[in-house]
């Protein structure tokens, strides 16, 4: 069975054989059914080897990513639900929006200036602190 494309963007689809399943038993409620079934699902996308991805998009995502991305593969486990279809769903919804993050550009900080006001608080205050100083001193003898 070949898996189906993962669409993360209108113009960024991973294609199904760059997608890796991983299935496991989990711990937790379930009694039996939970410690004989593999519901536990682990999806994992190389971003590194892909050729889905373009360089330049490959190394910002790699770059956003960073921990996530161990050795430029992407990986994402869900074991929420009894059911490893369910889980399939998440990990692949979850997947996505990791990698939809990831493709956004970080917005440019804008640096800013304080007001007016807050600088003649500023010197204020500071005045205020060295007057408080100064009286600690003792007296000057002349």
């Amino acid at each position: 069975m070949s898996e189906e494309p993962l669409r993360v963007a209108e113009d960024f689809v991973i294609p199904g054989d760059e997608l890796v399943w991983r299935f496991e038993t989990t711990g937790g409620p379930g009694g039996q059914h939970a410690n004989r079934s593999r519901t536990r699902a682990e999806l994992s996308f190389d971003l590194g080897a892909s050729e889905a991805v373009g360089p330049e998009m490959k190394r910002r995502m790699l770059a956003r990513l960073g921990r996530r991305a161990h050795g430029g593969v992407v990986t994402v486990a869900v074991d929420e639900s009894r059911s490893q279809w369910r889980n399939r769903q998440m990990a692949r919804r979850r997947l996505a929006d990791l990698l939809r993050d990831a493709m956004t550009e970080p917005k440019s900080r804008r640096p800013t200036k304080p007001s007016g006001r807050a600088r003649r608080r500023r010197l204020e205050a500071k005045r205020a602190r060295g007057e408080i100083k100064r009286l600690r001193r003792p007296p000057e003898v002349e």
